[in-house]
């Protein structure tokens, strides 16, 4: 877990880097599917597995996914999780108990979703209270974001505010108006956030 914030703290860094010269667009950023609208979910490190046997409740186990991407499961012991769907994992546990048990039905369902929170995050830096890389979740707008963060500070020229979203590979800046958000509950910049997303707080020349 350690890995994938490090892995998250230096992308934000990079991303920053190539901030610093992008134009701020006054348009509002465009919506691209969410990551969640998958078919297919592929399970990370520390994810928390459930692991049903049917008629066997001996076997059946809640686990997370340990950092080299495998789960211990009674009788078979290690199984190959991280990177597989739950489809597939229980799939290679129902054809080793087959050895052990007859006709066994596995389901698996991953009940904590803890690798993903860590690769989809949003971050904002900046003039705010605490800088922050907060988990996403669906619906999350910038006024949220800025609240995880405490709140912009005194030193905040917060109508200088500028949202970078990748865009077809290229990073793209669009200019929020956080002042008029926060002063006057103008929502017209409030923009729906999406996983990656870095929020700028610039501080005021004096």
């Amino acid at each position: 877990m350690n890995i994938l914030i490090r892995l998250g703290g230096l992308a934000c860094l990079l991303l920053l880097a190539a901030c610093t010269t992008i134009p701020a667009s006054n348009q509002a950023p465009p919506v691209v599917a969410h990551p969640e609208a998958v078919t297919s979910y592929h399970i990370g490190v520390d994810d928390q597995l459930q692991v049903t046997v049917w008629q066997n409740p001996e076997l059946s186990v809640s686990v997370p996914v340990r950092p080299d991407g495998k789960i211990t499961v009674p009788l078979i012991g290690d199984v190959q999780a991280g990177g597989q769907t739950p489809t597939e994992v229980s799939t290679e546990i129902q054809d080793k108990l087959k050895a052990f048990v007859r006709d066994p039905q596995v389901a698996v369902i991953v009940t904590q979703l803890r690798s993903h929170e860590y690769l989809t995050r949003v971050s904002v830096t900046g003039a705010v209270q605490h800088p922050v890389s907060a988990p996403y979740h669906q619906g999350m707008t910038v006024l949220d974001a800025i609240l995880a963060a405490g709140g912009v500070n005194v030193f905040a020229a917060a109508d200088e505010t500028v949202l970078y979203r990748k865009v077809d590979g290229t990073t793209k800046a669009y200019r929020v108006r956080l002042d008029k958000i926060l002063q006057s509950g103008d929502l017209a910049t409030n923009y729906p956030l999406q996983p990656g997303d870095v929020i700028t707080v610039p501080t005021r020349s004096f």
